[in-house]
């Protein structure tokens, strides 16, 4: 067994529970508060106070000092000193500042606090002098003083520890927190970024090696290196990573290469490149799962705690790690995705078929336990704990040391021995035992479930009267067949005895021994009437539809009814779904096929339905009932085809760049011809996504679906190859697409299955590719047999290190795919060029980016729905806005720039769900670069009316001014002013105007006319131009906003700063004079209606009249004066100064060079001194 496993558990067993790893967002807090409260040390003696330090503050008492090396200046010394840093790594042990405490009479100083910035030991130093400096001057000798100051502090840190001791969070080691608090110094992370871990290495700049050290954290891989005062810094995130390979060439010997879109980076030197190399590919495979599924990364909250903590080992990587072993486990063993490994060991299995003990491995996880022998094929064996009913230690011996006995509810025995930890070994499944639940039922639970339910059969559109829940299709049309004498008859009845005597030897159902003869059967092909039993088995549906028992009734019943995209697709494709077979030529396959599709829709809706889905299950429920065949589509959709079956097919497009990867390395000469045809690409999807089941005659292609589902995606592989190898001759002899698709389509078609005892099922292919000679036919079985033969050295794990490869190239180019139709739209909707558009896109994808990976309000999911076109997919929230904003607009407005952003973004959401996305991005900032003046005041104009300005900030101006007191009066004078219902009379007018055109003598021929229907309805849909008319008028609130952010704009402005103050003071006063003489003229109006209703209001109720407090001496909100869009643009014009501003033509491009400079200029500032706290990345 073992040590690691042993100890982790013997600790876990003694204590009630392991403690949880927290998550992400809790480890953010714990990762800088361990630095603050260990700034405070033991006392440490320390002889030589100069050599390496700096003081920079000194009292009778205490110096504070800082390392030379660290922050700007130090000459030869401070470069030495720093270079020795990098390189040693002992600016991770040593911090870069320190207090220490002296005596006069002593040479002896003590090492009391510590700290990585100026800012936290100036805090210490501070309390040192406040605290304790005045009362140790009253000792009368230096050893007292000592003595004091050194109990004080360990004082101090035994009360903490005290306070830390009920924490339960497992930290990292004091060395990786300073190392990851070093780390985003260097490279301005934020705190959400954790540090996985870190490696000295040498990066290459040509052919000179820097080196420093590499840091690999959650989303980003990061260089630095400071050597001779030259210093090299380096940040790539992992989701731009497109190739990442270790290779040694003379040149690089044994170096990782990193490819981005932008460039090549090597590492070498490594202490341990493999375990290097693993972590990184682990890292770049999570990024493309955010980029492919939009799950931000999330920790492991329930692994066990180590008794200690482990140096340079992170608790992250420990999770990683742990995540690594579980998928292993996971993929050899076909579980599902929830299963935890909880330990291995070694150990030998006594092997009754055999009659032998066979060594391997034993492993333990949350419902199982599993044996994998050393030897390939020799012995597998899966033991759900539900079926478990003893376990126990039998006696030991010296030909069987320490066994341990499992017993089964089907009375099968399994003794393991050489267990070197058996005590451990029982009490471990024990306590998985107790709590696992009672499966007593058993095969018959589902169906059992589902009978005993509450509902009436009427009730349920899934129940057991239905006829595929108790068969199959095949079942249920040859129930009444007469049984045919003939040979192929004879044929299928031998194997069927053939697997009878199997499973007398090797066991029955999920526990059964596998091994190598039960590959050979599997190959011979499985009997029609087991067929659908071992699929089950050897995918490992059955498990999971024996954990679930009647959840698939359920979902039958929550998906009927239910209208959707993928129901709609289901529908359309359900008679296309094998036609020719007449189980699906009645109601009753269709019905059976609808419902499983549907369920596993509603199941998995990041899924839904894709096309070739209906294919593979129409051939599952010919051999499986319902269930069965859902179960059986959720192991295929879920784990056996990773992301086969999603929107873009990714799993399937990085196959087919394995096959091709396959093709060159096992036929070379026939890869370089078939590249020039193009032919790989297109073959090899239909032949992944439905298992040749669309492309080969039905009775052939089902058992390579025998093959699949016990060997998986590797017999597709070998039978795809051996396919190419027969036709090489031929293929090599075609000149374009189109001939080579018809030898393999006829090749295909011809690949017959002798053995079958039924008429054989036509392919419809087969009429399309016939020819005037039809070729010879190739038994099904020769060709698997040929292909384990020739390409039978394939292996799983060379395959996922291929797909791992492949996966990176595919998602990024799926990703540039996007961002090219992005700009080829937003090409007519925006006036940037290509260039600034693809960088703009980079940007806004970058700022989304962000929120997976460090969160800024909502979930990633909220952000990114692909169901969207790619205009509207990634979105951004007010913070991420205004960060872009301040950083891109052509109107910058000092301190006012993020007010001016809350109020665009409250502009362009306009369905308010606090996002914004890409498409409402670029067209504002176009509009600001490239509108002409009336679309830029517009735009300003409309920044200052609701939506985009709210009441509490205008109110602010208000007060300001001293115009207006009673922010209740404003706001009833805001929405009492007439003008606001402009826009609403407008429409009312709009639509009498349209009911009278309607209503003429021609409006009944219009009506008959569908063609005018369509025509009305197509212009509803248009979006409506808006126009200058259509503006709301400004009140004087409002306005005096407007004035404040053009003077913060022109206060940014170099040149012509005092011309464009003097035109917008006169602009200003003209239309306050605009809005006088309007007020008077609506006054005098009013005054004249108002005159008839004196009467009235003399009679109104007293508590409906205005009270005389109620008007104070004060001035109030003016409800009357207003001015319109046409006045301000008018106004505007008559200054040429603010002609010139307006319609000057701006260049984003410096904005973008100005906000790399300062990001690359905070990046150098960060590492060349720690002496300030970093602001905003």
């Amino acid at each position: 067994m073992s040590a690691d496993w042993v100890k982790k558990h013997t600790r876990a067993s003694k204590t009630a529970s392991s403690s949880a790893l927290p998550d992400v967002q809790n480890l953010r807090v714990e990762a800088t508060e361990p630095l603050r409260r260990t700034m405070w040390i033991h006392p440490e003696e320390v002889l030589l106070a100069g050599p390496l330090w700096v003081s920079e503050r000194a009292n009778p008492f205490f110096i504070l000092q800082r390392r030379r090396g660290h922050g700007r200046g130090g000459g030869l010394s401070g470069l030495l000193v720093g270079t020795l840093d990098v390189v040693l790594d002992s600016s991770a042990r040593v911090a870069p500042y320190r207090i220490l405490l002296q005596t006069a009479d002593s040479q002896i100083f003590w090492n009391v606090a510590c700290g990585s910035s100026r800012k936290e030991i100036t805090e210490h130093w501070d309390w040192l002098e406040a605290n304790l400096l005045q009362t140790v001057s009253v000792f009368d000798n230096d050893h007292d003083v000592a003595t004091f100051v050194r109990g004080k502090i360990s004082g101090m840190i035994a009360e903490e520890n005290r306070a830390r001791k009920g924490e339960e969070h497992e930290q990292d080691c004091e060395k990786f927190q300073e190392a990851e608090l070093k780390m985003r110094k260097l490279f301005g992370m934020p705190e959400e970024e954790k540090l996985v871990n870190y490696y000295s290495c040498s990066c290459w700049k040509g052919r000179v090696p820097r080196q420093g050290w590499l840091y690999l954290s959650v989303n980003h891989l990061c260089f630095y290196s400071f050597l001779l005062g030259k210093e090299v810094t380096l940040v790539v995130q992992w989701t731009e990573v497109t190739q990442l390979e270790k290779n040694a060439t003379l040149l690089f010997p044994e170096s990782v290469r990193v490819t981005t879109r932008t460039g090549e980076h090597f590492f070498s030197m490594f202490l341990n490149i493999n375990d290097t190399f693993k972590l990184m590919e682990q890292l770049a495979n999570m990024a493309m799962r955010q980029l492919l599924d939009n799950r931000a990364f999330a920790a492991d909250r329930s692994l066990p705690k180590p008794r200690k903590t482990l140096k340079k080992v992170s608790v992250l990587k420990r999770d990683l790690d742990a995540r690594a072993k579980n998928e292993r486990y996971r993929s050899t063993f076909r579980l599902t995705q929830d299963e935890r490994l909880d330990g291995h060991t070694d150990c030998t299995l006594w092997a009754p078929f055999a009659k032998m003990h066979v060594a391997g491995q034993l492993f333990i996880s949350d419902n199982y336990i599993c044996f994998r022998s050393r030897e390939d094929d020799l012995c597998q064996l899966i033991i759900p704990l539900r079926e478990v009913s003893v376990v126990e230690k039998a006696d030991s011996s010296g030909v069987l040391p320490c066994p341990v006995s499992i017993s089964t509810k089907n009375k099968m025995n399994f003794l393991f021995a050489n267990l070197k930890d058996r005590e451990f070994l029982v009490q471990r499944i024990s306590d998985f035992l107790q709590r696992t639940p009672d499966s007593s039922r058993g095969d018959g639970a589902p169906l059992a479930a589902l009978a005993s339910s509450s509902a009436a059969p009427g009730e349920r559109h899934y129940h057991p009267d239905v006829p595929t829940a108790t068969r199959g299709l095949l079942q249920l049309y040859r129930k009444d067949a007469p049984e045919d004498p003939g040979p192929e008859a004879m044929k299928e009845k031998m194997k069927e005895e053939a697997w009878n005597i199997h499973f007398s030897e090797f066991g029955r159902g999920v526990c059964m021994y596998r091994t190598s003869r039960t590959r050979e059967l599997v190959l011979a092909g499985i009997p029609e009437s087991l067929r659908g039993e071992l699929w089950l088995l050897f995918s490992g549906a059955q498990n999971q539809m024996s954990m679930h028992s009647g959840y698939y009734g359920d979902l039958v019943d929550q998906a009927a009814g239910l209208s959707s995209l993928a129901t709609e697709e289901i529908e359309r494709d359900l008679h296309r779904s094998m036609p020719e077979h007449r189980a699906f030529q009645n109601e009753t396959g269709i019905a059976a096929l609808r419902r499983v599709l549907t369920a596993y829709a509603h199941r998995n809706p990041g899924i839904g339905y894709c096309q070739a889905m209906n294919i593979v299950t129409s051939v599952l429920l010919l051999y499986c009932t319902e269930e069965e065949a859902f179960w059986l589509l959720v192991a295929l959709c879920e784990r056996m085809l990773p992301d086969y079956y999603n929107t873009r097919v990714v799993g399937a497009l990085v196959d087919q760049g394995v096959f091709e990867d396959l093709t060159r390395a096992f036929l070379p000469l026939l890869y370089e011809h078939m590249q020039e045809l193009g032919v790989i690409s297109t073959i090899s999807l239909s032949w992944f996504l439905t298992l040749f089941l669309s492309v080969m005659p039905f009775d052939s292609a089902v058992l390579l679906v025998d093959c699949f589902f016990y060997e998986g995606i590797k017999v597709i592989f070998q039978v795809a190859l051996a396919v190419l190898h027969d036709n090489m001759d031929a293929l090599l002899a075609c000149s374009d697409e189109g001939e080579a698709m018809t030898v393999l389509g006829r090749y295909l078609d011809n690949v017959v299955n002798k053995q079958i005892a039924t008429p054989p099922v036509p392919h419809p292919h087969a009429l399309l590719t016939g020819g005037d000679e039809p070729p010879p036919e190739i038994d099904v079985f020769d060709l698997v047999k040929s292909s384990y033969e020739k390409f039978g050295s394939l292996r799983a794990d060379v395959i996922e290190q291929m797909r791992f490869k492949q996966r990176l190239k595919v998602i990024q180019s799926l990703e540039d795919t996007a961002k090219r139709s992005v700009v080829r739209a937003m090409m007519t909707e925006s006036a940037f060029g290509i260039d600034e558009l693809e960088e703009l896109y980079c940007l806004f994808k970058a700022q989304h980016m962000s929120s997976r990976y460090w969160g800024s309000g909502g979930s990633a999911a909220e952000r990114h729905d692909p169901s969207l076109p790619y205009l509207e997919q990634y979105r951004i929230d007010a913070v991420q806005f205004s960060q872009l904003f301040c950083a891109l607009t052509a109107w910058s407005c000092a301190g006012h720039t993020a007010t001016l952003a809350r109020r665009l973004f409250r502009t362009l959401d306009r369905d308010r769900d606090g996002l914004v996305n890409f498409k409402e991005f670029v067209t504002a900032l176009s509009g600001m670069y490239h509108g002409d003046m009336t679309d830029k005041l517009k735009m300003l104009y409309k920044l200052h009316l609701p939506p985009a300005l709210r009441p509490e900030e205008a109110e602010s101006a208000l007060e300001a001014q001293n115009l207006f007191t009673d922010p209740t009066a404003k706001e009833a004078s805001f929405l009492s002013t007439p003008d606001m219902l402009g826009p609403q009379e407008l429409t009312s007018g709009e639509e009498a105007e349209h009911e009278s055109g309607c209503g003429g003598g021609g409006g009944e021929e219009k009506k008959e006319d569908y063609r005018y229907y369509l025509r009305m309805w197509a212009k509803e849909k248009e979006p409506k131009q808006e126009s200058i008319k259509d503006l709301p008028p400004m009140n004087q609130e409002q306005f005096i906003e407007l004035c404040k952010t053009l003077y913060n704009m022109f206060s940014e402005e170099e040149r012509d700063e005092q011309q464009l103050y003097h035109a917008i003071a006169t602009v200003a006063s003209l239309l306050l004079r605009i809005g006088e003489v309007g007020k008077k003229f609506n006054n005098n109006y009013r005054a004249t209606a108002a005159s008839g209703q004196t009467e009235e209001a003399r009679r109104a109720p007293a508590d409906a009249r205005p009270r005389e407090d109620d008007a104070p001496g004060a001035p109030t909100a003016d409800a009357d004066w207003s001015i319109s869009f046409q006045q301000v643009l008018a106004s505007v014009l008559t200054e040429p100064p603010l002609v010139d501003f307006f319609e000057r033509k701006r260049d984003i491009r410096d904005k973008m060079a100005a906000r790399e400079a300062r990001r690359v200029a905070r990046r150098q500032t960060g590492s060349a001194s720690f002496d300030h706290e970093r602001g905003d990345p």
